[in-house]
């Protein structure tokens, strides 16, 4: 059995199967055999029915959500709410015989966002006429098991299996025969080791990023400073298209620095089934280690920590920290923290700002903000990442990734 732990106390919940080689064949056999008639079936009425599931999941399913994922309470409502918003716009879509289903998927889905990305994969898996065998991370595999075993009673037997463990059982799910298509939300790193893998069909991938934020000269910081801060911070940080680093061009870098501390002292850090939590604890312990070393690290390279950082007690919280004097040479600029740590590197110039923010691998997403929209816009332009916005970071979707960030490819059978 796999044990599920709580993040707010470090204790153990409650555990789940840890299902091995018999427990994947058994369900991409059940898969292979409900593809023929699934994709013969008109999928819309299936579809609006997972919608209406999710929705009634919520009330019951959200706290378990939080407990073990630590977000607050009403980000695991949005969560669930999302996700049945995403059901109901697939189940609009009527896809052509380009994107008809070609037998099972492996979904595997990672920790921070259990419920919106899985459902982000079986949504229009199920519309195109896929079966999926779902495996979500075996830091959060208990909201998903429960959710899982509520769509599969308004779905036909063998659309949708959800199978929990620890590894290898990814790279089993993978690799056997049956499986025609992989959907992968993750590191990069995860994501070059599944590239390898010969016995893949199709591979789509949404990877790591390491978002920046170019703030340009003349912008009022007290007038961005919430919305630059919960670009960052939401989720505890732990979100792919989060800013990650911030490049504040010429005099406006003291205003940034001051207007995100600002709000950081005042944000409340706490269980996320506590009334008026805003920011729930690290997701992992060794999440949350990696995100003190990366902070002790700068501090030792000369980064000034103006606010934030590990908090004493049970469980693994850890303040907002806003980090001053950062530059590129540190690892807290340059590689994806993924938690709630955010470096505010100082530009001489705009060039300089967009050379650095081009200078790491992930393209992601990325942002500029400045009074005048036309010349943030014209600077947008200049940064290489999939998707990139004015004046905002994180708004509604779609987006889309570049360079290590994403991936969509056929891979030889």
């Amino acid at each position: 059995m796999l044990a599920v732990e709580d993040p707010a106390t470090g204790q153990r919940i409650t555990d789940v199967p840890d299902c091995g080689p018999a427990e994947v064949d058994k369900a991409v056999r059940a898969a292979a055999a409900a593809s023929p008639a699934w994709r013969a079936t008109d999928r819309r009425a299936a579809l609006m029915s997972c919608a209406v599931v999710v929705e009634e999941a919520a009330p019951v399913l959200a706290p378990v959500l939080t407990e073990e994922q630590g977000k607050p309470l009403r980000e695991a409502e949005a969560e669930f709410a999302g996700a049945a918003a995403r059901f109901r716009y697939f189940a609009g879509v009527r896809p052509g015989s380009r994107v008809a289903g070609d037998g099972p998927v492996a979904a595997l889905t990672p920790w921070n966002f259990p419920v919106q990305l899985a459902v982000a994969m079986l949504a229009p898996a199920f519309a195109a006429g896929n079966t999926v065998v779902l495996k979500p991370s075996p830091r959060t595999p208990l909201t998903t098991l429960h959710l899982g075993r509520m769509l599969a009673e308004v779905l036909p037997p063998g659309v949708l299996t959800v199978l929990t463990g620890q590894d290898p059982l990814g790279e089993l799910l993978i690799a056997h025969p049956g499986i025609r298509q992989v959907a992968f939300t993750g590191s990069a790193e995860t994501g070059k080791r599944m590239a390898a893998t010969p016995e893949w069909r199709q591979l789509a991938l949404e990877l790591g990023g390491n978002d920046p934020a170019i703030v340009l000269p003349g912008t009022d910081p007290a007038a961005i400073a919430e919305r630059l801060f919960w670009s960052a911070f939401a989720n505890c940080g732990q979100i792919g298209v989060a800013v990650e680093r911030i490049y504040a061009v010429g005099p406006v870098y003291d205003g940034v620095v001051e207007a995100l501390a600002a709000v950081a002292t005042e944000v409340v850090v706490g269980d996320g089934r506590t009334p008026g939590t805003q920011i729930g604890p690290v997701n992992n312990r060794p999440r949350h280690d990696r995100v003190t070393g990366l902070t002790d690290e700068a501090r030792a390279s000369g980064a000034r920590i103006v606010t934030g950082g590990p908090l004493d007690g049970p469980g693994y919280f850890f303040a907002p920290a806003i980090l001053a004097e950062a530059h590129d040479g540190m690892r807290v600029v340059t590689e994806e923290q993924f938690g709630p740590v955010l470096p505010v590197v100082r530009c001489s110039t705009v060039d300089e700002a967009v050379g650095l923010a081009n200078a790491t691998a992930p393209g992601l997403c990325g942002s500029v903000w400045g009074l005048d929209e036309e010349h943030a816009a014209e600077v947008a332009a200049r940064l290489v990442c999939g998707t990139v916005r004015v004046n905002e970071h994180r708004a509604d979707e779609p987006f889309a990734g570049s360079r290590w960030s994403a991936s969509r490819a056929g891979l030889r059978a």
